[in-house]
């Protein structure tokens, strides 16, 4: 199998709550070979040295998660997220975010011997005082804020390649075909589009707001966006390929449901407080992961395969969390390796053990925009 696996660092635990160190340990023991840096764990091992978050204490962390990850085998992929760049309306915070914290990000990448950083799609929300919208939807805007960060990654020795990421609940790019669009009218060599399982079918097959947990045609509008995939698709553009799937809700996201927060998407809480590990249908995966997958992977992609799952679990302060996470990733590799390969389907098994599954685990919702993606 042309596919090695990976893990975002932030599906083995919340960095306020779980170290790094950790955390890379038992990816490491659970069979991943990559791994996506989360800025957060950044930010949390510098805050352990004197001087808080000083410029050397953030590459100074860096250079230590560089060290750990040789030790156990592991390559750093990329750094994520950048968030809230591309549209900004306040020009002299976009002028701050490329003169201080672009360069940060190109010396702690250098330090991981990395090239890419994954951009997702703008959705910061309007200011909390004003209602002013703090990001526009002038799309002449948004791609000169990235053609413009392209080109200091192309400055770069090496170059800094840069994955777009078109996010469910992206205010103005919320699918991948919104993203691709994006990639093209960039045109440059080092920015190329991610790919998020979980965002895909969220978008085109699900809604969480509906008693169901999907939308009224998701079954064709899913194999049209499909076939679209395959007809328009360079796969020599695909720079990350994230692989999640989604728990399917007891009662609908509406107002009335224990996580519902009013300012926000549904699919954005949904997002932060129940995605699952692919084919975990025993926990309540329904998302058709495997088939958004297969059209990917059908473009001729070979490469890594990371597990992005974000949940209201990996704030739980266990120390067991990054093993029992890093450990439903690795199950979790098997089953979809094992239905990529046409062989027993695993995860039909599980789901036919646990009939009888219901959510009833609710917790506080992630609610901070900034808490998770």
């Amino acid at each position: 199998m042309p596919y090695r696996p990976a893990i975002t660092t932030v599906s083995l635990g919340r960095a306020c709550f779980h170290d790094i160190r950790e955390k890379l340990f038992q990816a490491s023991r659970h069979g991943f070979e990559g791994i996506e840096l989360f800025y957060e764990d950044i930010e949390y091992l510098a805050r352990t040295f004197p001087g808080d978050l000083s410029r050397e204490n953030l590459l100074e962390a860096a250079r230590q998660i560089k060290t750990i990850s040789d030790n156990l085998g592991l390559t750093i992929l990329n750094l994520q997220p950048f968030m809230f760049y591309e549209g900004l309306v306040d020009r002299a915070e976009h002028e701050r975010v490329i003169n201080e914290k672009v360069p940060l990000w190109f010396d702690i990448l250098q330090i991981f011997g990395a090239d890419t950083i994954l951009i997702p799609s703008n959705f910061l929300p309007p200011d909390p005082e004003t209602g002013a919208p703090r990001i526009t939807g002038d799309m002449d805007v948004i791609i000169s804020d990235l053609v413009e960060i392209t080109e200091l990654g192309a400055k770069q020795t090496p170059v800094v390649k840069f994955a777009y990421e078109a996010l469910a609940w992206g205010t103005y790019v919320d699918t991948w075909e919104k993203s691709w669009d994006v990639v093209c009218r960039v045109n440059r060599p080092n920015f190329g589009i991610a790919l998020d399982t979980f965002n895909i079918a969220a978008r085109v097959y699900a809604d969480p707001a509906a008693w169901s947990g999907k939308t009224k045609t998701a079954e064709e509008d899913l194999r049209l966006s499909m076939l679209k995939m395959s007809m328009t698709l360079d796969v020599n553009k695909i720079f990350v390929i994230q692989l999640a799937d989604g728990e399917r809700l007891s009662e609908p996201m509406r107002e009335g449901h224990p996580w519902y927060v009013k300012e926000q998407p549904a699919r954005m809480t949904w997002s932060r407080n129940a995605r699952l590990f692919p084919c975990e249908k025993e926990m309540g995966a329904y998302l058709p992961v495997v088939e958004v997958l297969r059209s990917i992977l059908s473009l001729g992609f070979e490469g890594w395969l990371s597990m992005e799952v974000f949940s209201r679990t990996l704030a739980n302060p266990e120390s067991t969390t990054p093993y029992s996470h890093a450990q439903r990733g690795s199950v979790s590799w098997t089953r979809l390796v094992e239905q990529l390969s046409g062989k027993h389907d695993l995860a039909e098994e599980a789901s036919n053990a646990n009939p009888s599954y219901s959510n009833n685990s609710y917790s506080l919702p992630l609610s901070s925009p900034r808490a998770l993606i």
